[in-house]
């Protein structure tokens, strides 16, 4: 249907020009869901907050046929049904989540996934793409959430990156990327020349809209109303066939004229799926099983080291540029200095370079029969390389860290958190920017932020009078932000976005969680030890407390809603975990958070009376403690199926 046009683009230009052409003869004939609508006239101002009719929820991840069948594992426990479950397998789009309102048939709204809850309304973007229909046929009456992904197809990703190099531009590095670039521009002409298409494969809607009772039927209702469904998906009887499925498409997938990097793996039955439910964040139904990473080798020509906002000192790869999975990767993650001296990376090295879940570039280890006569190991600086300082390192942890608060590495990166889209979300505020600010000493801490006044931005390298304009108003419009955004976005150690929630809701204001005892942080549901002590110990020092008193003489928002949660099962009650390693598909503070929302609790340090240690790849030297011990370890797969409750 949408892949197969019944003319040509030539033929299809030359009918929008008459249809144009008779619209402005006759004006009373111009409607919404006419063609020549599609494309806008003049650029937006900047795109509004819509909210979702319901959250928009991330897939949990799996990487290995193993993890797969885990969650096949979870999925019939979860139903008490032994047999085999039928699953609906679909090619995984690598592109740009995209939640479409249709009313009485009628595309009324187009807009990103944004945080989940909240996205940007990009309607007037998203009527530029010929594959949505700004009508639907024979659909429901009322009011619909269809959600899909907007992609570029590999043709137009060729066409896009020759005419940014005729013109001299930087090239996109894949085409994800480029369609989530065009999705944000603010001129929907741009837009409509980018050529961007999409798949849809979800259905919001309310009692009155009759929804198949499976999930097969629904894409088959989606493709009735003329919306575009990517036509590869199968229906599966069993995980094994889930994993044939995975299997065949492992390699047939380059034959696909847009990117595609894993199988979204959905229980069949809708019935099923509500009783499995969802967690905070992932719906327990389904799983993204994610192609192999691909790999290359390349020259690694320097081992530098970057100072982040909390201090740490991570080593990181310059290597000669290699295209890795559609992306040009100058720069690679080595996690920490012991994990290098372990895999014994040195500079000169030939190494093989991967992206981890076809995202994040990391080395996976050298080539030795490529390694140069004179390599010598790579050893850890004593000083950080931005201010000279001494660097330190817990005993209890593999990280180095500058603990220099006044460093101007940390203050930088503590600034890029604070502005970032999880924490005050200041549009415009960007690492050049911050470099700058900082540079000529216009910022000495977050809250200098608020001070900042137009003339003095219309000052600094390409800032004219309207990006001034603009982020001074985005620094203003932070000041209302949640209280847990501030929290989140002062970059106190152990406290993530979930943490900074929780925190939040428990005690309402920042006032609150100053006055709180140990003890009391202690009792937060979801707040460990570890972290107890780590904002404990932040509001207690003077420095902090001289920031909090300038976020709140700026009129930032300091108090909110208390919004204690309702204890449930606690099936970890009295068990203390010590996490170790990186886990597939779920980060530290992700597992650590499941953890004590499950009554356990999560400790920086082995000792006779931790419970297990959880090992996940490249472990450091709590696992031989742990050995040293006698205390019990879990592999990934065991820890997941421990957490996924029930």
């Amino acid at each position: 249907m949408h892949d197969a046009p019944e003319v040509s683009d030539a033929a299809f230009d030359a009918l929008l020009r008459e249809l144009q052409a008779l619209e402005a003869e006759h004006p009373a004939l111009v409607t919404p869901d006419s063609p020549t609508q599609r494309v806008g006239g003049r650029p937006a101002e900047g795109f509004a907050t819509v909210a979702h009719l319901v959250p928009m929820l991330s897939l949990d991840n799996a990487y290995t046929e193993t993890e797969l069948r885990a969650f096949d594992e979870r999925v019939r426990k979860g139903l008490d049904a032994p047999g085999a479950i039928t699953y609906v397998a679909e090619l995984k789009i690598d592109g740009l989540g995209i939640a479409l309102t249709y009313e009485d048939g009628r595309l009324t709204r187009g807009a990103t996934r944004g945080d989940g809850v909240h996205g940007e309304d990009v309607t007037l973007n998203v009527r530029t793409i010929r594959a949505v229909p700004l009508a639907l046929t024979d659909g429901p009456r009322g009011r619909v959430e269809v959600r899909g992904e907007v992609y570029l197809p590999r043709a137009a990703f060729d066409r896009t990156n020759e005419a940014r190099a005729a013109a001299g531009e930087p090239l996109f590095a894949n085409p994800r990327n480029a369609a989530a670039g065009a999705m944000r521009n603010l001129d929907p002409r741009l837009v409509a020349r980018r050529g961007l298409a999409g798949w849809m494969y979800q259905l919001v809607a309310d009692d009155t809209t009759v929804v198949p009772p499976t999930h097969g039927g629904l894409l088959e209702t989606l493709r009735a109303w003329g919306l575009p469904v990517e036509p590869h998906w199968e229906r599966c009887e069993g995980i094994d066939a889930v994993w044939a499925f995975c299997e065949r498409w492992r390699d047939e997938r380059r034959t696909l004229p847009f990117e595609t990097d894993g199988v979204v793996v959905k229980v069949d039955r809708v019935a099923q799926r509500t009783a499995l439910g969802t967690t905070a964040k992932f719906p327990r139904w389904a799983v993204a099983f994610k192609f192999p990473a691909e790999q290359a080798t390349t020259r690694l020509r320097e081992i530098r080291v970057n100072i982040g906002r909390t201090g740490a000192a991570t080593p990181y790869a310059v290597l000669d540029p290699v295209l890795v999975a559609g992306s040009t990767i100058a720069m690679a993650t080595l996690h920490n200095a012991e994990d290098l001296a372990r895999k014994d990376i040195r500079e000169g090295d030939l190494v093989t370079i991967e992206k981890a879940g076809d995202v994040i570039p990391r080395v996976v280890g050298p080539v030795l029969a490529h390694r140069p006569a004179d390599s010598v190991p790579w050893v850890m600086p004593s000083a950080c390389p931005v201010c000279g300082s001494l660097l330190q390192r817990d005993e209890d942890e593999v990280v180095w860290r500058c603990e220099n608060s006044s460093c101007p590495a940390r203050l930088r990166r503590s600034l890029e958190h604070f502005a970032s889209r999880t924490a005050m979300n200041i549009e415009g505020l960007g690492e050049a920017l911050i470099e700058q600010l900082a540079a000529r000493g216009l910022v000495g801490d977050a809250a200098d932020l608020y001070a900042l006044d137009a003339p003095t931005l219309e000052g600094l390298d390409r800032m004219g009078r309207k990006s001034a304009a603009n982020l001074l108003a985005e620094i203003e419009r932070s000041k209302s932000n949640d209280v847990w955004r501030l929290l989140n976005g002062l970059g106190i150690r152990h406290v993530g976005e979930r943490s900074a929630q929780v925190l939040a809701g428990h005690f309402g204001g920042v006032d609150a969680i100053a006055a709180a005892s140990l003890e009391a942080l202690q009792e937060v549901p979801e707040v460990g030890p570890v972290m107890a002590a780590s904002v404990h110990g932040w509001f207690h020092e003077s420095h902090n407390e001289a920031l909090l008193a300038k976020l709140a003489a700026a009129g930032v928002r300091m108090t909110g809603p208390v919004q204690r949660a309702v204890a449930g099962e606690q099936p970890l009650a009295g068990r203390t975990f010590v996490l170790t390693g990186t886990l597939p598909g779920l980060s530290r503070d992700e597992a650590a958070a499941r953890i004590q929302a499950l009554g356990g609790k999560v400790t920086g340090s082995v000792s006779k009376k931790t419970s297990y240690v959880v090992v996940g790849d490249d472990p450091g030297s709590k696992l031989d403690k742990a050995r040293e011990l006698g205390v019990e370890t879990l592999e990934p797969e065991a820890f997941l199926a421990l957490i996924m409750w029930p």
